[in-house]
């Protein structure tokens, strides 16, 4: 694996959330809007003046870990037929793994995290 493109993929998402506002419109602990059933377990947004597949904005996960970029999330929705990146920030371990768990919690959505090393 090239760590050099992978350095470089991580300081250009460093770049767009520097850049942006993070709006958290879902607090821990609140409904989906669509499926009552699922309940956030982290605070959840999105990136003020970006795009995702979706047509709204690149997707966050905010912890309680401090600011720092530390995963992303890469999730297929087989319902919508589309895919998207949900950028982590701040998470730790235990917030990661219930982050991951939200997303496989279906047989509609399956999601892989891919965790930041900085070498």
């Amino acid at each position: 694996m090239n760590t050099e493109f992978s350095a470089d993929f991580w300081k250009a998402l460093d770049k767009v959330v520097s850049e942006s506002r993070i709006v958290i419109d879902r607090l821990k602990g609140n409904h989906h809007p669509r499926y009552p059933h699922l309940v956030y377990p982290v605070d959840y947004g999105y990136l003020e003046g970006t795009s995702a597949m979706d047509g709204g904005g690149i997707d966050v996960w905010r912890g309680t870990c401090g600011t720092s970029l530390d995963a992303v999330v890469c999730t297929v929705d087989l319902i919508k037929k589309d895919t998207e990146l949900k950028i982590l920030i701040g998470t730790s371990e235990t917030e990661k793994q219930v982050i991951l768990g939200f997303h496989n919690n279906s047989e509609y959505m399956k999601a892989i995290i891919v965790l930041r090393h900085d070498d």
